[in-house]
């Protein structure tokens, strides 16, 4: 599909064979990401955040992870200049069998980074960017690389918060008519099919339009679902979106008639 969005296959898969563990609890200290977990080494924010905010020590228990599935318990160490010191085995951590998508109509203000790190906190495996036909903001090349930097950034942040092994792909900026096609896509929409209807059909892909709602010519002939009994700002429609298609995806909401 166009933009590198995926449907109904692994995100992340590091083709390493069976599941071997699950991911960090939380419970073995902070989670940080590192590029090689054999001889890992911290960003200097990163350890800086570690020592300075979150107040670690010398020893303290940590987890390291890859972003692409794989992480590690560690022991902290203050020296900036020394990486973490594995203190455990590598994990592996199997990818998703159908990455979930949300796709979300540029919106004002800071809301967007809010979208972004709650998307990232339930688990979606790709964020999309949209400029749909009423988005009231627009992005020239300039502002598509900044902001999609701060988006990974924001992304990245909130997959250490979460303690996820795989970290979300932020796509670049696409629209509707790049993305909404296929059965298992469906823009948001009131009145449509209640998302995850018995007998509707997967749906992995959602996308949600701006404060104007969708155009004819967006809703032409694309599949709609409905995400609750209320009108919902843009922000709150992709964050429940994102809820329901996780849910859905690992089996913790089952359709009901």
């Amino acid at each position: 599909m166009p933009l590198g969005l995926q449907v109904g296959g692994p995100v992340g898969d590091r083709g390493s064979g069976p599941v071997s563990g699950t991911a960090p609890d939380g419970r073995g200290g902070p989670h940080a990401f590192v590029a090689d977990l054999t001889a890992p080494l911290l960003d200097e924010a990163d350890h800086h955040h570690l020592a300075r905010v979150l107040r670690l020590r010398d020893g303290d228990a940590m987890t390291l992870g890859d972003g692409r599935g794989a992480w590690r318990s560690a022991r902290f160490r203050l020296d900036p200049g020394m990486g973490p010191e594995a203190a455990g085995e590598v994990v592996e951590v199997a990818a998703p069998e159908r990455p979930v998508t949300v796709a979300f109509s540029l919106i004002k203000g800071g809301r967007p980074e809010l979208v972004v790190q709650k998307l990232t906190e339930l688990g979606v495996d790709q964020i999309l960017p949209l400029a749909a036909e009423r988005s009231v903001v627009r992005w020239d090349d300039t502002k598509a690389v900044a902001n999609l930097g701060r988006f990974r950034r924001v992304a990245r942040e909130a997959a250490m918060q979460s303690r996820r092994v795989h970290l979300p792909e932020v796509l670049a900026l696409g629209e509707p008519a790049d993305v909404a096609d296929g059965p298992a896509v469906a823009l948001a929409e009131s009145g449509g099919e209640p998302l995850g209807a018995p007998g509707a059909g997967p749906v992995d892909v959602v996308l949600v339009g701006p404060e104007g709602g969708w155009t004819d010519d967006e809703l032409a002939g694309r599949r709609t679902v409905g995400l609750g009994s209320t009108v919902l700002r843009a922000e709150t429609a992709a964050i429940a979106a994102g809820t329901l298609l996780v849910a859905l995806r690992d089996g913790r909401l089952t359709a009901q008639s």
